[in-house]
Parts: C-alpha cells; sequence; structure tokens
C-alpha cells in the first residue's frame, strides 16, 4: 500500500494510540501534512482515559502546533467517523487504541501483527519508529518533508524518544530518516530536559532495590512500574556501574505488552543481539553492541507463556542466551578438524565497487548496510565486494586482485546483487551525500580455488576472528563453522544460505 492509494477518500481521520507518545505524535502529523497537501478534509485525533499530561509531549504539541485532537468517547458508545480512519504507530481492533467505528479503515505500525491483516495495511515490525515507516512512505509519493516547518522535529522526536535516545537505534533506514530531516535542535533539547517527572524518580529509585541477581553470568534483571520508555534506559545505565553487572535487563508493562532495555559492558555479549533473542517470536529488539532494546507483544507472550509470569521469562531468557553459546577466541584457539569435512569454494560471480571512483580519494565515507555502519576513509587500494546476500567485504587492491578476477564490462554486474531488505550505501560524510553502491557495481569472479574446513553448528557459537578481536561473529544452529586450510586460525563464520550457495564438498 502507498499513501497515494489513500488518496480517493475525501474525509481522513488519523488516529494516534490511546495515552500517546511522541512517536505516534509525530507520525500521524507527517500523514497529516501530506493528506491536507492533497486538499483533503483531515483530522488528527486520539482518546482513551486520559489526555496528554507529560511535560515533554505537552512542550511537543504546543511548539510544534501539532493539530490533534482529544476526542472522548464515553464507556458502551462508539464513535462514527466519514471517510478513512488511519491508525498510526498502532493497529485498529488492539487493545491500545479506543474504537472507531468507520467504513473504512487502514493501518500504518511497526509493531508485531496484532490483529488479522486487513487489506490497507503497511506494517514493519523491523523499524525502531512508526515516524521512520511515515517518514519512508512520504518520500515514496516525493514529499518534502523538510518543505514543512516543524514536521521534521517531529519525526526526528519521535524516532529518538522510541528508541530511547537512539540507544536501540540499528535498522539503516532509521539512520537514513535521522540524518535526512531537517531540526530545529533548540526544540529537541527541551523536549529532552523535560522528560522526568517527580513521580518517575521515585519509579527509578524503587525499581533499583528490586533487582534479581545471576551471580554465575553476572546479568541483573528488573521489572519497573509503568512508565516512560526512556525511563528504563535511565535505570539500566545506572545499574551497569555496579561492578558484579556485566549485562542487565529493565523492563515494563505497557498497554499491548512488554517494553525493555538492555545494557552490556563486555564484548562476549551484543546488547542488539541479546535483545532480539529476549523478543524472538513474540516482539522485536534491536540496538547497539552496548545499548539496546525492544518490545514483546502481550497477545503473542500469553499465547506462548500462559503460566510464566515476566520476571521468569526474562531471567529465564537470559539463563537460555548464556548457555546457548560456545565461545572461539580464533588466535588461541585449537580446533578440531577431525570432526570437519573439506570444501572447495565454487567460483560464483560476485559485486564490487571501487571506492575511488564513487569519491575522491581522502574523503571520509560510511558503508551503510542491514548489518551495520562501517566507517572508512576513501583510498586508491579500496575495493568494496557485494555478497550474494548485500553483505560487504572492504578488501586492499592487492588482496582484491590475487582473489578475484574482474569480468568484462559488458556483462550485467548487477545481475550478481540479489534483491533484498536494504541495499548498501555509500556515506560521504563530508556533505551527507548518499550512494547506492550498486550504481557503481562492476562483476567479478573468484581465481583459483579456496579451500576450508567445515561443519554445521548444532549449538551457538560467538568466533572472535583474527582481524576482529573486539566483535564476534555470531554463528547460530544450522550455520558452519569454516576454518582455512591453510591456516587453522582463520576460523570464520558462514550463513547457512551462504554456505550452501558457495561451496561444494571436495571430492577425494
Amino acid at each position: 500500500m502507498r499513501l497515494s492509494d489513500l488518496e480517493i477518500y475525501e474525509k481522513i481521520t488519523i488516529q494516534c494510540h490511546d495515552n500517546p507518545d511522541a512517536d505516534t505524535l509525530a507520525s500521524g502529523y507527517g500523514l497529516y501534512c501530506y493528506f491536507q497537501s492533497k486538499g483533503k478534509a483531515v483530522r488528527l485525533v486520539y482518546s482513551g482515559r486520559n489526555q496528554i499530561q507529560k511535560s515533554n509531549l505537552c512542550l511537543m504539541v504546543d511548539k510544534l502546533h501539532l493539530p490533534v485532537e482529544y476526542v472522548r468517547v464515553a464507556k458502551g458508545e462508539t464513535l462514527q467517523v466519514e471517510g478513512l480512519l488511519i491508525t498510526v504507530d498502532c493497529q485498529y481492533g488492539s487493545g491500545n487504541v479506543t474504537g472507531l467505528a468507520a467504513e473504512h479503515v487502514a493501518i500504518i505500525d511497526h509493531h508485531q501483527l496484532e490483529k488479522d491483516a486487513i487489506p490497507l495495511s503497511v506494517i514493519n515490525p523491523n523499524l525502531g519508529s512508526c515516524a521512520t515507516l511515515v517518514w519512508k512512505l512520504l518520500r515514496e509519493e516525493e514529499f518534502d518533508v523538510n518543505s514543512e516547518e516543524y514536521l521534521g522535529t517531529a519525526l526526528y522526536y519521535g524516532l529518538y524518544t522510541d528508541t530511547n535516545q537512539f540507544s536501540e537505534l540499528y535498522n539503516p533506514l532509521d539512520m537514513d530518516m535521522r540524518e535526512a530531516v531537517k531540526t530545529d535542535k533548540s526544540l529537541i533539547t527541551l523536549f529532552r530536559n523535560s522528560n522526568l517527572s517527580l513521580k518517575e524518580l521515585e519509579i527509578a529509585g524503587i525499581a533499583l532495590i528490586r533487582y534479581s541477581y545471576n551471580d554465575d553470568y553476572e546479568f541483573a534483571v528488573i521489572k519497573a512500574q509503568p512508565c516512560d520508555p526512556n525511563i528504563l534506559g535511565l535505570i539500566s545505565d545506572f545499574l551497569l556501574q555496579v561492578d558484579a553487572i556485566k549485562t542487565c535487563v529493565v523492563f515494563n508493562e505497557v498497554n499491548d505488552g512488554y517494553k525493555f532495555s538492555v545494557r552490556s559492558c563486555v564484548k562476549e555479549v551484543n546488547a542488539s543481539e541479546l535483545a532480539e533473542f529476549l523478543a524472538e517470536g513474540i516482539g522485536s529488539g534491536g540496538g547497539h553492541y552496548e545499548k539496546a532494546g525492544g518490545f514483546i507483544s502481550l497477545r503473542k507472550y500469553e499465547e506462548n507463556y500462559p503460566t510464566l509470569h515476566t520476571e521468569g521469562y526474562f531471567n529465564n531468557r537470559m539463563t537460555q542466551y548464556f548457555d546457548c553459546f560456545e565461545l572461539i577466541y580464533a588466535d588461541s584457539y585449537d580446533v578440531d578438524v577431525s570432526a570437519m569435512k573439506k570444501y572447495v569454494k565454487r567460483k560464483i560471480p560476485v559485486a564490487y565497487a571501487k571506492a575511488d571512483e564513487i569519491l575522491p580519494v581522502g574523503t571520509p565515507i560510511t558503508i551503510r548496510t542491514l548489518e551495520g555502519d562501517i566507517d572508512m576513509t576513501v583510498e586508491e587500494d579500496l575495493y568494496i565486494i557485494i555478497g550474494i546476500k548485500g553483505e560487504v567485504y572492504p578488501n586492499r587492491q592487492k588482496k582484491f586482485l590475487d582473489t578475484y578476477a574482474p569480468l568484462e564490462e559488458t556483462c550485467d554486474e548487477k545481475a550478481y546483487i540479489q534483491k533484498r531488505e536494504y541495499a548498501p550505501v555509500i556515506k560521504n560524510r563530508l556533505n551527507g551525500r548518499d550512494m547506492l553502491l550498486s550504481d557503481y557495481a562492476h562483476g567479478c569472479i573468484p581465481r583459483g580455488e579456496t579451500h576450508i574446513y567445515a561443519r554445521p553448528l548444532d549449538k551457538g557459537v560467538k568466533v572472535f576472528t583474527e582481524w576482529d578481536k573486539n566483535k564476534y561473529m555470531l554463528g547460530k544452529p544450522g550455520d558452519y563453522l569454516a576454518v582455512r586450510c591453510d591456516d587453522l586460525h582463520d576460523i570464520y563464520v558462514v550463513e547457512r544460505d551462504i554456505f550452501v550457495r558457495s561451496y561444494d564438498v571436495e571430492e577425494k
């Protein structure tokens, strides 16, 4: 669904969820601006038992001139709206949004699917905020977000609050939006410094004295009273300053589930990956190496764990996380190749780009991929290989030419770049300009033969490779642990789908 598909309706009501937060207000305002520009009769509303009271949200509504209306719906009554109803940052029929009656309904949301999908829906639970999803939809319609004086600031603040001050920012589209919109920094500062009430200060204090601690794995878990999600991050940051605590989870209950914050101060635990593990199958999670967070759907939690209280769930899940991985430090690990088969790498064409054909030598760049950002500087001998699933591997010229043979320019190099959720982008850090790597891609094919030992994993592993001793490669059951035949300390992980497409068993 595109926003232009909804232009057939002359009357449009955009509904935020009850007890609105900054993200639903910003997202609703983005849609309001778009449909107003199309000459539609549009309203931005919210309902529920309480009107907006938090100081930062009152300031946001006032300073950004948000045209949001509170509509009271008495118990047992149903309010009918004309034309199209769009629920934003929530899903029609869910428990966190008052039911309004409408003949036509659309959903724009970034949470896990709660109800049966309706035809007019755009739901992307991989994004950190609904504001990012609305920005993406506006961009698809070539609507200039920065033409509206306050819209960029609203969208930016929606993302800022829903990702715990960007500490839980992990999707590249979220990063792109943050960098693309114009913001009033003074207003963001004002909102940010009006975020903690005396009540929330009390909530943080009470939570800190009600922790549970696992001595074996040095983690702590805390349940907090209902509060703004940013307070969870504040409690987590403070908790991690305790010398005995290396990782922690702080969570609380919200209208339709559980919001949680994760922190780690050891290289053996990637907070983003831990957050994803905690929400697996029942929500979504992610963030950075040290700070992350996520959301668990109440409906899915109750379906999967009907008799388990939430403190028990988080403690059990944390213990499972630490139990299910083996740590491998490649530079000192003695690998047992007798339990492995020998494989040879297929000569499959892949794409590559030469960095100085894209930007001048000396330009600071960020290569943005779905797996994360890589900061580099353009050099004459910098080559960037794009793998079959969009993964990126920077190489020096000598190693590249020793390993790969460039193909003729007449070849269709873009055929080597598969369709993916997010196409790798190269960002010029001097002026912020973005360029798709695929626009500068050539084809290449491996030279000679690469021989490895490998075995499928029946348990997760974290491999600290020889070339990066501070961050690990994660291997899940079904992936492959691989080691170069000519260097038994060159140990790494290959994702299962990539492995079966890239390697053959070596014939004896």
